[in-house]
């Protein structure tokens, strides 16, 4: 693998999609798919890059986060079967579509996502803690749109859990830490049916996501959440509505 400029534009892809992703408990699948698919990947190739290179940072973060007393272990067990099961049927549907007609599809999905980390960000509601009782399912879905989206777990799982009351640090370490599952679950899946990734960007995204993991999981605790996912949401929206419009023209 030759370190030349295009490694380390991924290498820095995956630093900043991973610092943001340990600091929200959401945002390095959508944003790093985003970027993919701006950039001419295959939907299915995508998917595969982001979540092969995710199996490594999600790891690192799934432990820095226990290191930090991030996590809630009653509400990893409700989330780890649903969303493996939910990543593997997503994987195995994505490998079976045609790239050129699923792309607009899957650039609509991440507006959309894009559009829920902005609302939640604004609306900063406060409810009580009712997130427990819908976490099986919201796994299942969530591990489903992942894997077809190459981004969407920390979106669906970790809003949703947020929003229904639910503490944010720990929540946001419980969601990374059964992450780590969920992308080894739908990697298999991708190996078994597309076989072949491109190892500069999976090299590149590796390298910085594990440097940026443990200093996501440490700004979890101290650095305030709303402006960095108004951001990261404006981004998702932006990058994904230029694919769009290139795909549907």
């Amino acid at each position: 693998m030759d370190l030349d400029a295009p490694f380390y534009a991924f290498a820095l892809a995956g630093f900043a999609a991973q610092l943001v992703d340990g600091m929200l408990g959401m945002g390095y699948g959508v944003s790093l798919t985003s970027l993919l698919l701006a950039l001419g990947v295959p939907p299915a190739s995508a998917s595969f890059s982001v979540h092969a290179s995710e199996i490594f940072t999600s790891g690192v973060s799934g432990i820095s986060h226990l290191s930090f007393k991030n996590v809630d272990h009653s509400l990893f067990k409700r989330l780890v079967i649903p969303g493996v099961i939910g990543g593997v049927a997503g994987a195995y549907v994505l490998s079976s579509v045609p790239g050129g007609v699923i792309k607009p599809l899957i650039s609509a999905y991440l507006i959309v996502m894009g559009v829920v980390i902005l609302v939640r960000a604004i609306m900063r509601t406060q409810t009580p803690d009712k997130g427990k009782r819908f976490a099986a399912p919201l796994a299942l879905v969530g591990g489903f749109l992942d894997a077809i989206g190459g981004g969407g777990w920390g979106p669906v799982v970790t809003t949703n859990l947020v929003a229904s009351g639910a503490h944010p640090r720990t929540t946001i370490g419980t969601v990374n830490l059964a992450e780590f599952f969920v992308t080894v679950a739908e990697s298999i899946t991708f190996v078994l049916t597309i076989g072949t990734l491109d190892l500069r960007i999976v090299g590149g995204l590796i390298l910085g996501g594990v440097i940026a993991a443990p200093l996501g999981a440490w700004l979890c605790r101290h650095i305030p959440r709303r402006p960095w996912s108004i951001a990261v949401g404006l981004l998702i929206i932006g990058l994904s509505m230029r694919t769009l419009w290139k795909a549907l023209n």
